[in-house]
């Protein structure tokens, strides 16, 4: 990916007119890109994913290292629940809008 004028991407490039532009028409606060990895992150780890997995996904150079970093942001059962039902109600308000309805 470019910038608009085709140059190099750099956060700021994008982080200001995209990506904070969305967070903000999310409604969302204090989110920043790298959040969204500890989230992807995360939630494998969580979930009893096979580490060496999120470790490919992530570019780790160890698993180690991966759980050392990441297990501690890991999120308890109650909340998965919890970002499950969010994102469910989100998505079902994406498809009424979507079909008029």
């Amino acid at each position: 990916m470019t910038s608009p004028e085709g140059g190099v991407l750099r956060s700021g490039n994008f982080r200001r007119p995209v990506f904070d532009a969305a967070v903000a028409a999310a409604e969302l606060e204090d989110l920043s890109p790298h959040d969204l990895r500890h989230t992807a992150a995360s939630l494998p780890v969580a979930s009893g994913a096979n580490v060496k997995t999120v470790q490919r996904m992530l570019g780790h150079a160890s698993a180690a290292m991966t759980l050392d970093v990441y297990s501690v942001y890991s999120v308890f059962d109650d909340d998965l629940g919890a970002l499950a039902d969010r994102m469910d109600a989100a998505h079902q308000a994406s498809v009424t809008r979507s079909h008029g309805a």
